[in-house]
This record gives structure tokens, sequence and C-alpha cells, in this order.
């Protein structure tokens, strides 16, 4: 089967979390991860951006897939249920509206610049020698280093579940994706009422 150009989007997962790595101001790259599969699911799309340009589920397909670092089975019927993505959806919107919030702490001189990663949201790892004391305001540094822990945390959660079921299973629980799947049914239900 012939390669296209979007086949190689893991390469951008690696070079994000290996550039986040040095130097913690690439973290705002990732935010095109949030706002492209909102746009391509509120343009029409559907789950486009799942099933095709993300690099972090093809990454995931690569280690678990090609590489062989999954077990290949079926994930449990909880991380499926609608209940459970529903609700880790929100615990993560709520992570990162947390992390907004720690942000404008420091924009306003509230809080001091923290210089590290919340890893799973609970432990701090620390992350000094990425920032490199630039002329930008800190309040831009604060909200690479909360983002990077999203970005982080979920790869990690990723490679969990690719490592204990089939390589794609956190796309089953993944918040973008059942973001995107609740866009399509509010978008299918509107249609139905206007037709």
């Amino acid at each position: 089967m012939k390669k296209r150009w979007y086949d190689y989007l893991w390469i951008f997962t690696l070079l994000y979390l290996g550039l986040g790595f040095f130097n913690i101001l690439f973290a705002w790259v990732g935010l095109l991860c949030f706002l492209i599969p909102l746009a391509i699911s509120l343009a029409g799309g559907g789950k486009a951006y799942c099933n095709r340009y993300c690099g972090r589920g093809q990454l995931l397909t690569l280690l678990g897939g090609r590489f062989g670092l999954s077990r290949g089975k079926n994930p449990p019927a909880f991380l499926r249920s609608r209940w459970f993505r529903y609700s880790f959806t929100a615990f993560f919107f709520v992570m990162f509206f947390q992390m907004l919030w720690t942000t404008w702490l420091v924009f306003s001189g509230v809080q001091e610049l923290g210089q590290f990663v919340k890893l799973l949201w609970t432990f701090r790892l620390p992350w000094h020698w990425a920032h490199h004391g630039t002329m930008l305001p800190r309040w831009i540094s604060q909200f690479a280093f909360g983002f990077y822990s999203l970005m982080l945390t979920s790869t990690l959660l990723g490679i969990i579940t690719m490592v204990l079921y089939k390589p794609r299973s956190w796309c089953v629980y993944c918040p973008m994706g059942t973001t995107t799947q609740l866009i399509c049914k509010s978008k299918a239900k509107s249609g139905d009422l206007n037709a």
C-alpha cells in the first residue's frame, strides 16, 4: 500500500516530545493537536483527524503493531463505556482549565513560574533545564510547562494501554476523540432537526 504524507505524522509526535524535553516553549506547538481535530469536526470532516492525521495514534500503531510491543488484547468494556469516556474527558478538561488558572496566576504575579512537568497530574518532575530564561513573559513558559505535562501524561497513558491491550486502545477513551465524536453527534442531530 502506497504511503501518504500523513502516514508519517508519528514523527511529529516524537519531535514534539523530544523538542519539549530540551526547550519547553516547543510545547505550544501541541495546541495544534487540540485545535485541528476540533476544526475538522466542526467543518464536517467527522473523525478524520483521529482516523488519519493523529500522530500519537500512528506512533502507538507503530510501537504496538510493527514493533510488537502490544499484547493485542481487547480493552476492557469499562474503557469503552460511555460513562468512563465522558468522565475521563470531563476530568481531562478540568485539568486543562486548572492549568490555564495556574498560567493566569503567573501572569498576574500571584505565583512564581513552576519549572516542572506534572506527570499523571500528580508527580512533579524537575524540568528546569528546558527553560532558558527567555525574554518572553513568564506566563508563556508556565503555559508551556502545563501543556507539555498534559501531552506527556496522555502519551504515557496511551503507551500503557497500548502495551496492555491493542495498539490504539488509547483512542477508545482519548478526550479529543470523545469531544470530536460529541461534535459529530450534535451536528448529525441538528442536521436531522433541520431536514
